[in-house]
């Protein structure tokens, strides 16, 4: 099993075992997101649950390419399980992490972490090889800490107070390496299980979304802590060096010959995605990347103030009065493991709630925080105490301060005020109780495929092509490719839909086509596996536009299975990665489908289709349209969804996955064609198997 540790981590917190799972039994779904799905779906047998029941399952899963040389690619972590932080049901759902965690555990010998039950104290699992142990946070005082604290304890208990550089020694063997142990922990949010924690990894690798930090602070889990010294079988060494010079030589960035500054592409340079007000603060610096990334899209400073902070944990609390401050802020979320997209939205809810003169209203309890110091370092830490410990954020009772930590979305329920503040735009989350990320109603795809999935979907596959066209009207400049151009070299490489240019075309006629649910559905299965299971890096990849490459024809198609090859020696097509994203992406609706979902509870908040958008969630989007018969960039943000039409796109997609179009369920002919037969027999024993 070249690119396979060969086993999977299964740990019991309530029986206190510790067993392994052959990774041969799920090999067939290759690594990732389809092998966590699989695990899930086998070990949970009331799918209804909630994710604080201690049933609930979570999957910290690798791929074959993890701890590899393929470029930004061996470092991320899929996260999944039951979550909580969704309204009105915690989805099944999916959080990935970067750094080095992954990498690590299969240098232990670990594909994966399988976490079960609810321990009865506090405890950390510590991974030394193949020696695992479940350890009480009492010895070391754990519990209470932040998960920097929590990090740095355990490197020193694991590795002793050493420098970076000193050779470690493993179980009094002969085994040894120079690195730290790589931990992933929660922090007070996730004890007090706040629906807004998260796991962070590092100074700033989080799985944000899910509320994972929640589930792991309800099965009593501090932290896992992993350090290996073993190394990963690669069925072509050679071949895999050559493929990475071949990535190198034709597609990446080349710093004596820049075409391209900006962006986050494969073709881009190394630039921290730091997006502080302030910009970056002019002190020294340098990059800092995941292991084996080609191109580091994080930084660290010589004071270390924000330290590999990036995308939103460095938007959160955007009206500081000083950069120094808003980074700060970054730390704090980090520190109290807190999710940086909803606290961003969540304090803008509390911000207008101030501004419109209802936060003092009679159904909302007293709020804490004092808005004349809003913009200080004061009012942010309070504000991060009061969702990390559910209190007045000095330690004394709070009832909002409660209700916030419960998550914004469940709290402006409580308040009598979840349906008039969705509609009237304060509360920025219009589907499942998520916050916005890209405008609904430009980036369709986006808001589509977040409404038929579980989550945000925080997939940025196409989103250059808004940020490219957005710049170039902003500052004069040409695009790298012309509308038309640009949407041919993407939607050649789409296989089956190869050549179907109106995938791609987000012109009002062209927004609830079967061609758009084309551009959906193959979204959902490219990133189910080539993504999420297989954990190219989401920034980094796909390579579809290249200006390096011949036609500006990136490497997307060719190189993510010549890549695996190399590792794995399997013949696995990229047409073949698409086929089993749609067979996993079927059994996560499947899930989905057992927890309750039905297609009439898939829709936007009515804002969505009642009001356009005041402004642009990141700035103007300009998409790729037809309109008077030609291809250009259009802006489309100003425009609403309209109801019945989505209603109809619905069907079409519904249709295009073989699902009852009547509730949205799969149906047994296509789950048996997918080699789910024992899935459709269980969605037909609940009652939840499509007609048809």
């Amino acid at each position: 099993m070249s690119g396979y540790a060969g086993k999977i981590l299964r740990v019991n917190l309530t029986k206190k075992e510790i067993t392994a799972i052959p990774t041969k039994k799920y090999e067939h779904w290759v690594g990732g997101h389809g092998m966590g799905s699989a695990i899930f779906f086998d070990l949970v047998k009331d799918k209804t649950i909630d994710g604080f029941n201690p049933a609930n399952v979570v999957t910290l899963m690798t791929s074959p390419l993890s701890g590899t040389l393929v470029p930004a690619a061996s470092g991320r972590t899929e996260v999944q399980g039951i979550g909580v932080q969704s309204y009105p049901i915690g989805w099944f759902t999916r959080s990935n992490f970067g750094g080095r965690f992954s990498s690590m555990l299969k240098y232990a010998g670990w594909d994966g972490v399988v976490i079960e039950g609810k321990a009865s104290r506090p405890v950390w699992i510590d991974i030394r090889n193949d020696d695992v142990k479940i350890r009480e946070c009492a010895s070391l005082s754990l519990w209470g800490k932040d998960t920097w604290e929590c990090q740095e304890i355990i490197w020193d208990y694991v590795a002793g107070e050493g420098k970076y550089g000193d050779w470690i020694k493993q179980n009094n063997s002969e085994a040894r390496t120079t690195q730290r142990p790589a931990v992933v922990a929660i922090g007070p949010a996730g004890e007090n299980l706040s629906r807004v924690a998260c796991l962070i990894h590092d100074a700033s690798s989080a799985a944000g979304q899910g509320g994972f930090g929640a589930v792991w602070g309800s099965k009593n889990l501090k932290a896992i802590s992993v350090i290996g010294t073993g190394g990963i079988k690669i069925h072509d060494p050679q071949g895999l060096m050559a493929a990475r010079l071949w990535q190198k030589k034709n597609y990446a960035f080349d710093l004596e010959n820049l075409i391209e500054r900006w962006g986050f592409q494969h073709q881009a340079p190394p630039a921290p995605i730091a997006l502080w007000r302030g910009g970056r603060p002019k002190i020294g610096q340098r990059p800092q990347a995941c292991l084996g990334c080609h191109s580091a899209c994080r930084a660290r400073y010589d004071d270390a103030l924000g330290n590999e902070a990036s995308c939103f944990a460095s938007v959160f609390y955007w009206d500081a009065k000083s950069l120094d401050i808003q980074r700060t802020a970054s730390d704090l979320i980090n520190k109290y493991g807190l999710n940086a997209v909803e606290m961003c939205f969540g304090l803008l809810y509390i911000y207008l709630l101030n501004q419109n003169g209802v936060l003092k209203s009679s159904n909302i309890p007293k709020c804490p925080l004092d808005f004349s110091n809003y913009g200080s370092e004061e009012f942010v830490e309070r504000f991060v105490k009061m969702v990390s410990y559910g209190d007045d954020g000095n330690g004394n009772k709070s009832q909002f301060g409660k209700d916030i930590s419960g998550g914004f979305v469940w709290a402006a329920e409580k308040w009598g005020r979840r349906e008039q503040d969705l509609n009237n735009g304060m509360l920025s989350f219009p589907y499942w109780g998520l916050p916005i990320h890209k405008e609904p109603r430009a980036q369709v795809y986006w808001g589509y495929a977040t409404l038929l999935g579980d989550r945000d979907i925080n997939e940025h596959d196409f989103d250059w092509l808004k940020h490219d066209a957005k710049i170039a009207a902003r500052w004069g400049r040409k695009t790298m490719a012309t509308a038309e151009e640009a949407v041919k070299i993407v939607t050649d490489k789409m296989v089956p839909y190869q050549g179907d240019m109106l995938m791609m075309d987000f012109s009002e006629k062209n927004i609830y086509s079967e061609h758009m649910a084309k551009l959906v559905s193959w979204h959902r299965y490219y990133t189910r596996f080539w993504k999420q299971s297989m954990l190219f890096c989401d920034v980094r990849w796909p390579d579809f536009l290249n200006l390096y490459a011949p036609g500006k024809i990136g490497s997307t198609g060719i190189a993510e299975p010549k890549f695996l090859k190399a590792v794995t020696g399997k013949d696995f097509s990229f047409l073949d990665g698409i086929n089993l994203g749609r067979k996993i992406w079927n059994l996560d609706h499947a899930i989905w489908t057992l927890q309750g979902r039905h297609r009439d509870m898939v829709h936007f908040a009515d804002i969505i289709y009642k009001r356009k958008a005041s402004w642009d969630v990141d700035g103007k989007a300009y998409m790729p349209g037809i309109e008077n018969g030609k291809w250009d960039y259009h802006y489309y943000a100003r425009r609403t969804l309209d109801r019945n039409k989505f209603d109809e796109f619905k069907t079409r997609f519904y249709q295009l996955q073989g699902w009852d179009e009547a509730s949205g369920w799969p149906k047994k002919k296509t789950l048996d064609s997918l080699g789910l037969s024992y899935v459709a027999s269980e969605l037909e024993a609940n009652g939840r198997l499509g007609k048809g």
